[in-house]
């Protein structure tokens, strides 16, 4: 049970002390409405047409003694002083509260409107309760929930959101303490989306102050929830906002593996899944961000782990797009992380249709492959073709008929590279030039060197002089 607050203290404290050391306690028809307003005997709250209207009238001075009091009189317990600044604050801000994920607003609405000293204030009193954020976030998010249950008679909610953003700013790793309990939560409200909607932008606020949180929520607590309808466009939403927020990816590295991506990537490619054809196309433009926080900082180390699983998607039925992207991560995974291919060795047998669909693709795309992989193709290929040798003399198959001709197509390219000649070429000049250069160094000089008798004796020496002689005559002329 949470601990009370200075405003649920009061009653009690008034059967222990003296009446003018305490409020006066409310009477008993008034109870509940004592409760629901933290200013004991206060009138009833202004209300403001919007939200900045209420934040610039709020009286910091007056503030500031509530919570002061709230420290006296509680020395000892810092949770209640946290729990009377966001009751206090939530009181004041009256103004109109309609959509629960507040989409039409920037990320970091509505703390943003509160001014320096505001924010001041919130930031020193998290500084004394280190001990008690945790909670107190967990305060706020079910004060936000109990709330909802009385609207449209129940409170706005703007005070405890702005309390859930200063502490996510600060402190976003609290976001992800429990995110066990809060997916529980979040199923048990499933019939309330309004209440679910809520859950998940309190939890999601972390991501914006820290990508590597922010990913972690959206894998435990959004992506379970990804083929509701109620659910599943701010789910959405939200992965495109902190994408975009956070440019750099390499902060989140690390938390996406080979579990947590192939379920987006069936999200994102298979047809008639439970999401919406716009959300499905939506969330097919941030994959390629999704595979790179995946495939992390170092894949050519783990690239071999997603190889499987690429494989055994890649059937010839399997929708064409869906087709391309996973003959190219393939290819990807062959040409970074060399392990890849001793994992598709293994695979072979079991994966015939896949492989022979791969082996297609390689054939196909040759000429766009790295000189690195063609050459670490070659062991691979050949054993292929002693297991296709193998298998056909047990058991014969379209399927092994069309890896062995594909297998042997490839080797085909491997050895029809046609043949160098500009390489031999380069080679007899070298052999030239080193043989004259040495002829020359022997004899001591070129007019003595076997090539200069050679050359005279050929008639090369007087057809060279002619020529050279016929140039500088017309030279001259031309000079003339």
């Amino acid at each position: 049970m949470m601990s009370e607050t200075i405003y649920d203290g009061f009653e009690k404290m008034a059967k222990k002390q003296n009446k003018e050391q305490v409020p006066p306690a409310a009477e008993p028809q008034q109870k509940k409405q004592t409760k629901k307003s933290p200013v004991s005997g206060s009138s009833s709250p202004t209300h403001y047409k919007t939200l900045e209207e209420a934040v610039k009238a709020l009286d910091i001075v007056e503030w500031k003694q509530k919570l002061e009091k709230s420290q006296s009189l509680f020395p000892d317990n810092p949770s209640i002083w946290m729990k009377d600044l966001a009751g206090y604050l939530n009181y004041k801000l009256q103004a109109p509260d309609t959509d629960p994920t507040l989409s039409s607003y920037t990320h970091d609405y509505p703390y943003c409107l509160a001014g320096k000293e505001l924010k001041a204030i919130i930031k020193n009193l998290m500084s004394k309760c280190a001990d008690s954020l945790a909670e107190f976030f967990d305060h706020c998010m079910y004060t936000m929930l109990r709330e909802q249950d009385r609207q449209p008679a129940g409170e706005p909610l703007h005070g405890y959101r702005m309390c859930i953003q200063a502490l996510m700013q600060d402190k976003p790793k609290i976001a992800t303490l429990n995110l066990t309990d809060h997916l529980e939560l979040l199923r048990s409200h499933q019939s309330r989306p309004v209440k679910c909607l809520t859950i998940m932008w309190a939890l999601g606020q972390a991501g914006f102050y820290d990508l590597s949180q922010g990913v972690r929520v959206w894998l435990r607590i959004m992506l379970p929830v990804l083929g509701v309808k109620s659910q599943s466009a701010y789910a959405i939403a939200y992965l495109e906002r902190l994408l975009t927020l956070h440019a750099n990816l390499t902060k989140g590295f690390g938390i996406i593996g080979p579990k947590e991506f192939f379920p987006l990537l069936d999200f994102a490619y298979m047809p008639k899944n439970a999401l919406s054809p716009s959300l499905q196309e939506q969330l097919c433009r941030l994959y390629p961000r999704l595979k790179v926080l995946a495939f992390g900082a170092k894949p050519e180390s783990t690239l071999h782990t997603y190889f499987p699983s690429f494989l055994s998607r890649a059937t010839p039925n399997c929708p064409d797009a869906m087709k391309a992207e996973l003959l190219n991560s393939l290819v990807e995974c062959l040409s970074v992380d060399g392990q890849s291919l001793s994992v598709w060795r293994q695979l072979y047998t079991k994966h015939l249709p896949q492989s022979s669909l791969l082996l297609d693709h390689l054939l196909k795309s040759w000429k766009t492959l790295s000189p690195k992989l063609r050459k670490k193709l070659q062991d691979t290929i050949q054993s292929f073709r002693v297991t296709n040798e193998e298998l056909q003399t047990s058991t014969k198959t379209q399927e092994i008929r069309d890896c062995s001709s594909l297998c042997q197509s490839l080797q085909l390219k491997m050895r029809g590279r046609g043949f160098p000649w500009w390489r031999v070429l380069m080679m007899m000049l070298v052999f030239v030039v080193g043989f004259v250069a040495h002829d020359i160094r022997t004899q001591g000089s070129f007019a003595d060197s076997t090539t200069a008798l050679y050359l005279e004796r050929s008639g090369v020496t007087a057809a060279s002089q002619q020529a050279w002689s016929k140039v500088s005559l017309y030279g001259q002329q031309g000079v003339g």
